[in-house]
């Protein structure tokens, strides 16, 4: 196992450059409270999309391009098993996803020694409308909660908070916010950047002050911006310099 090298290193907020299949080897195992993780959707092309009234691209960088099924869920397990290996037995892992890739996602986690706890229904109050006018427009992704199949597995949850965050009632599994805020987006942005209120229901739900927090596919930081703010430790693993630098910005002005 290699020493970890951090392009950022910042008390109990660390970020790591470099592919998480190969950056995850290097994490003790065992280590980590609960992971978060965006992974690619693999849906982009040559179409168009529309984006604040405005027409755009769907094409939203080279680790998005579309590949064959098989790769794709290929990939999807390599990382997730990986993530296993350094997920303490007792932690969980929160998945997010689109139809392009959350059911690759599904098979992969149980057929890696993962149980699914909850299928999230993301409800978006403001999606973009869809400029075809030949299906229904995209409102939802899922999130998916799991942890290690194992009988001693414990996990955590912290039902009584999010009891109180919803005004005295359990909480469902559909959770209604609205797009990322633009406010959340004025050091720079990521395309799939995810809102700051989404990820706080997550970190609360999951994890206690002082627990560490990984995410293997950094992008701008949000599960990193929401865990220093909790007081939570993080580490993000990140390929693009460019958010790197923007989740170091983002973290320094917050």
């Amino acid at each position: 196992m290699n020493e970890l090298k951090y392009y950022y290193d910042e008390k109990n907020f660390k970020l790591i450059k470099g592919d998480c299949l190969e950056i995850l080897k290097n994490i003790e195992p065992n280590s980590i409270d609960m992971i978060f993780a965006d992974p690619p959707y693999f849906l982009s092309g040559d179409g168009i999309t529309c984006s604040a009234g405005k027409m755009v691209s769907v094409k939203k960088g080279n680790w998005d391009e579309k590949i064959e099924i098989k790769e794709k869920h290929e990939f999807n397990k390599k990382w997730i098993n990986l993530c296993k290996n350094v997920l303490k037995d007792n932690g969980t892992i929160w998945i997010s996803g689109t139809m392009h890739n959350i059911y690759s996602i599904g098979m992969a986690l149980e057929e890696e020694g993962f149980k699914i706890i909850n299928n999230i229904t993301w409800k978006k109050l403001n999606p973009p409308p869809n400029i075809s006018c030949r299906a229904f427009t995209h409102s939802t992704e899922t999130i998916l909660w799991a942890k290690k199949d194992l009988k001693r597995a414990k996990h955590k949850f912290n039902y009584e908070i999010m009891k109180e965050l919803n005004g005295g009632k359990q909480m469902k599994d559909v959770w209604e916010t609205s797009l990322t805020k633009p406010s959340e987006k004025k050091c720079g942005k990521h395309p799939t950047q995810k809102p700051i209120e989404l990820l706080e229901k997550i970190v609360l739900a999951s994890t206690d002050e002082n627990d560490l927090i990984l995410d293997p596919f950094n992008g701008s930081g949000t599960t990193g911006i929401v865990a220093n703010r909790l007081n939570r430790r993080y580490i993000g693993i990140e390929k693009e310099k460019e958010y790197l630098d923007l989740t170091i910005k983002r973290k320094e002005s917050d």
